[in-house]
């Protein structure tokens, strides 16, 4: 069995058994691969924008002897992968924003999709408003601390064809006739589940926020170069909102 490291697997344990699962960003394979030899699907799609990751990739096939069930593809993002052609689609290890950009230019295949895994490495809290007001809803996160690094996760689905009463049973509606899911700035900021779960590395993460965000305001108090006042202003309403975040957990 392929050993995945700690994001990885937190990755792979998102997705959903299925039939032909697709694996955006591929690099060298192991999310594929750990899927087949998990029995979570029957063939997996390995795509990649360049050549390099896909030679890599089918070298670590071939080693584990996974060649008629994996198949590589070279594409850009979603272009090369068919509406319906896999039920899991994971999208992983790179920025909010070209994630953002894959979804737009892909988004017949990615509506199509019974699930999305996506781990963005940057730009979450825009990230995860474009999936709400884009008709997704995300349905798992997780949070793992690995390497000195914070990597947050997600399996997304999108909805926008579900009746209303259907999302009313399930999720927030914001207004009638909307499809987007109600989350506040602190949701958008730090993950809808992961707070409704008090995620234990959440926990950890919000610890460090308010550490470095201490040391900011203190940094900002000693330059008086120049008008710090809304800067100092926007940490001030950073640090009370991780206060009160803080309060959800058990105090030790």
């Amino acid at each position: 069995m392929v050993q995945l490291s700690r994001r990885l697997q937190a990755v792979a344990d998102l997705a959903g058994d299925a039939e032909v699962v697709a694996d955006v960003g591929t690099d060298h394979g192991y999310i594929p691969l750990f899927l087949i030899e998990s029995g979570k699907a029957g063939r997996a799609i390995a795509m990649d924008v360049n050549e390099g990751p896909l030679l890599r990739a089918r070298e670590h096939i071939r080693q584990y002897n996974r060649q008629e069930q994996i198949e590589t593809r070279l594409s850009d993002g979603l272009q090369e992968l068919r509406p319906g052609e896999a039920q899991t689609i994971v999208i992983a290890g790179m920025g909010g924003a070209l994630m953002t950009r894959i979804l737009i230019e892909g988004g017949a295949t990615a509506h199509a999709a019974d699930c999305l895994v996506l781990q963005p490495q940057s730009e979450l809290p825009m990230f995860r408003r474009f999936l709400v007001e884009h008709g997704y809803r995300i349905l798992r996160e997780d949070m793992v601390y690995e390497d000195g690094k914070f990597y947050t996760m997600m399996a997304a689905r999108w909805m926008e064809a579900d009746t209303e009463d259907s999302l009313r049973q399930n999720w927030r509606v914001a207004g009638v006739g909307s499809h987007v899911q109600a989350m506040t700035e602190a949701e958008f900021r730090y993950g809808p589940l992961l707070l409704a779960h008090k995620h234990p590395i959440l926990h950890l993460y919000l610890l460090r926020q308010k550490e470095q965000k201490a040391k900011i305001l203190e940094s900002l108090g000693e330059n008086a170069r120049r008008d710090v006042s809304t800067r100092r202003a926007q940490v001030i309403e950073e640090l009370e909102e991780i206060e009160v975040l803080l309060k959800m957990y058990p105090q030790e």
